[in-house]
């Protein structure tokens, strides 16, 4: 805009672009799966396979290899073969703060002092 320094933002607020936004919601929709989203809290900080995950959940192997799968198409976990086995981890950072923020959120809307605060001490 005319008269604008280039280190000053325009006030008004713009959306993302579509593809974007299209993206986005297909990250929430595979969020939106009490198992995936189990999965991937239990590897925030760590890598773990899908035999421990399993076992972790008590739920089939095939089963969560199934998820497991959904999720690298969505680019949320990374995989890695050692032998016979295979090692999941969460994609970036994001995908932990983003699994994160969604469970203290959810702290928030149920408890007068959500859990997260009282580890806090």
């Amino acid at each position: 805009m005319k008269g604008m320094s280039t280190t000053q933002r325009d006030p008004r607020p713009v959306a993302p672009p579509e593809v974007d936004l299209d993206r986005a919601v297909e990250v929430l929709r595979l969020l939106a799966d009490r198992t995936r989203l189990a999965v991937l809290h239990m590897l925030t900080g760590t890598e773990m396979s899908v035999t421990a995950i399993a076992e972790a959940l008590d739920r089939p192997v095939p089963a969560i290899s199934q998820h497991l799968a959904k999720l690298r198409a969505g680019h949320l976990v990374t995989s890695r073969r050692a032998g016979t086995s295979v090692y999941y981890a969460p994609a970036t950072e994001h995908v932990e703060a983003l699994v994160t923020n969604v469970l203290h959120h959810t702290e928030h809307t149920l408890y007068p002092l959500p859990p997260h605060h009282a580890r806090e001490d």
